[in-house]
């Protein structure tokens, strides 16, 4: 499975003030942001009785030099029939400001298994996007097609909620399955959440001041390129959408098992001066 759709979703994080560059779209503001996993679903022929794990991602960066990642995502499964599987996922990623480039790099491991690396690099060409695999195997290919990076993804939804549309469909490229993989998204966008209940949200997003921002539900599907009018996603990636963009409440659905995330801990960590 891959976890890299969630270190996509994360990468939503915005600053509250605004300066000159507003007006080019979100502002994306640097954060480290820790959640807890468990389990939210289990059903099917999987044995998944039990999750438990954590992420901690930090985003820095601006539309100006780019935008930077660090994420780590320690989980462990468990249940009658599989036994317990704990798996250990660190990745950095680096996409232009302009979405026009992405470097990536991944290391995970499943159990005592040996670590697999990924570990490359793509570039927005007229005709698509031209890859450069260093890790598993190196190689350069050319994905045809209008492909998004994940920074570049999540700025077109903040966006769409924002102007009011309910959904939106784009094609992702984010270094996932060996870096040769690219996903057909589609997303669900709700009504903006009512401020009944401001006083619910987590304490890091009241104590950062964020606890009146508007929100939008938001659920996004990941497909097999060409699969989406006649498959089931791969798995559906929902969370709460902020105006700043900072997600909470994540949801990320296998189908026979589900895993939830909530938010712990959030570092706003102050923003370089930009002016694009």
């Amino acid at each position: 499975m891959s976890w890299r759709v969630i270190s996509a979703a994360l990468a939503l994080a915005a600053a509250c003030a605004t300066h000159p560059a507003a007006a080019a779209g979100p502002i994306m503001a640097p954060h480290r942001a820790t959640y807890d996993l468990s389990l939210s679903k289990s059903a099917g022929n999987k044995g998944v009785e039990a999750a438990r794990g954590r992420i901690v991602f930090e985003f820095t960066g601006s539309a100006c030099e780019g935008y930077a990642q660090t994420f780590r995502q320690v989980t462990e499964l468990s249940g009658g029939e599989i036994g317990t599987r704990l798996s250990d996922m660190r990745t950095t990623t680096f996409e232009a400001g302009d979405g026009s480039s992405f470097r990536f790099n991944t290391e995970s491991r499943m159990g005592q298994a040996p670590v697999e690396a990924t570990d490359g690099s793509a570039e927005k060409k007229p005709d698509g996007v031209a890859l450069s695999l260093r890790k598993p195997q190196p190689g350069r290919t050319t994905i045809k097609g209008d492909i998004v990076f994940p920074t570049e993804q999540m700025r077109l939804l903040i966006e769409a909620a924002k102007e009011g549309k309910s959904t939106a469909s784009m094609k992702l490229y984010d270094g996932s399955e060996g870096g040769k993989k690219v996903y057909d998204t589609f997303a669900v966008i709700g009504h903006a959440a009512s401020h009944d209940k401001d006083g619910d949200l987590e304490e890091p997003l009241r104590q950062a001041g964020w606890d009146k921002l508007d929100r939008w539900p938001v659920s996004v599907s990941y497909f097999e390129v060409g699969t989406q009018d006649t498959q089931q996603p791969v798995y559906t990636l929902s969370f709460e959408l902020l105006e700043n963009g900072v997600s909470r409440k994540l949801k990320l659905d296998y189908g026979d098992f589900g895993l939830q995330g909530e938010l712990k801990r959030l570092d706003v960590m102050s923003a370089p001066q930009c002016t694009q």
